[in-house]
């Protein structure tokens, strides 16, 4: 690669990874602070002790954490708290902990700062002419019909599970409520902040700014535990060069004639099926670098890329970082899913989300 193409890579790739790195500082704060806790257990007592109440908290609370602080906050940090939760109660915790990952990949769509994969492609639209605001127009179509298609299919499988009452109301841990307020108005202010077209980067700094002030005043032993992904930044940093250099030898040609072109349905939906086959197989991160150079023409087909490369990878365990990751925390929890269940539920699920985003995206 020439100086120019690594200058334009690091331009592109910098914001990314600033975001990266504050978002995981919020939300490790916003977690050690006890948003989390305190908004599982609130969901525990708002649920009346209805199981399927609960659930549905659970699913808002997933949908939430998801679209606002990214998919690997609602796999990681959300996980362990809804089985815990569901553990005090003495209902079965499965259904709860498939919620969250399932959410946590199908509910990333709706706003760029969702899924690392939405901040690579928000360059792309912006160079098709959308921008910020018409990456949400296009995007928020699909987005709900991969939502409701998901707590479809959950509902469906769990509904054994999710019957009768608990008994139990669960009190929280106790928390410092300043840091706790604080953190809890952060992240909601983030919300809003996110949609306003300011580069993600830019809020999430300031809201990783905020809280590690509010730490080091409060709890500072808490910010010497906040982990940085910094292998994760690494990663990505390679990732980029070696999908660059593959595209130069011949991988973009292959990648073309599989995808084929065109933006009827049947060939959105063949975009997105090769973006969430090539998700299962090598991982979402390198499987929609390597395939947006063959979509990024259309916006309507960088966004069958994403539904593929969001909602699909939910077959194979190391099909994206935030199933991984769920995956360890639910062993460090006890709960075990075996390989064969979460691939056969993970096809179905898949399936079902990428129809139904893929229709609403034809129709947008």
């Amino acid at each position: 690669m020439s100086g120019a193409e690594l200058a334009d890579l690091a331009a592109r790739v910098g914001p990314v990874l600033v975001f990266l790195v504050a978002i995981t500082v919020v939300a490790e704060i916003a977690d050690a602070a006890g948003v989390f806790d305190v908004a599982g257990h609130w969901a525990a007592r708002a649920g009346r002790h209805r199981t399927w109440a609960l659930w549905l908290l659970v699913v808002a609370l997933s949908v939430g954490a998801t679209i606002v602080l990214s998919l690997d906050t609602t796999a990681v940090l959300l996980t362990p708290v809804v089985i815990a939760v569901a553990r005090q109660l003495d209902v079965s915790p499965l259904p709860f902990a498939m919620t969250t990952v399932w959410l946590a990949n199908t509910a990333s769509l709706l706003l760029p700062v969702s899924n690392l994969t939405n901040l690579l492609a928000l360059h792309r639209f912006e160079a098709l002419g959308l921008g910020h605001a018409g990456y949400i127009r296009l995007a928020a179509l699909p987005a709900a019909a991969a939502i409701l298609a998901t707590v479809c299919v959950l509902a469906l499988l769990h509904r054994r599970a999710l019957r009768g009452r608990y008994t139990l109301d669960a009190p929280p841990e106790p928390h410092d409520r300043v840091m706790l307020g604080v953190a809890g108005g952060v992240c909601v202010a983030l919300g809003p902040a996110f949609v306003t077209g300011i580069t993600p980067a830019i809020p999430a700094t300031v809201a990783a700014i905020v809280l590690a002030g509010t730490t080091l005043v409060r709890q500072p032993k808490v910010l010497r535990e906040v982990k940085v992904p910094w292998l994760v930044v690494a990663g990505v940093c390679v990732l980029f060069v070696v999908v660059d250099v593959a595209l130069r030898h011949g991988l973009q040609e292959l990648l073309a004639s599989a995808v084929g072109s065109g933006t009827d349905l049947p060939a959105l939906a063949r975009v997105t099926g090769m973006g969430a086959a090539s998700a299962n197989v090598v991982d979402n991160l390198p499987a929609y670098l390597a395939l947006e150079s063959v979509t990024d023409t259309d916006p309507h087909r960088l966004m069958a890329l994403l539904i593929g490369v969001n909602c699909g990878p939910l077959v194979t365990v190391w099909a994206s970082l935030a199933t991984i990751l769920w995956r360890e925390r639910c062993r460090s929890a006890g709960v075990s899913v075996p390989t064969r269940t979460f691939a056969w539920q993970g096809a179905l699920c898949a399936v079902a989300t990428m129809a139904a985003a893929v229709l609403a995206l034809s129709l947008a």
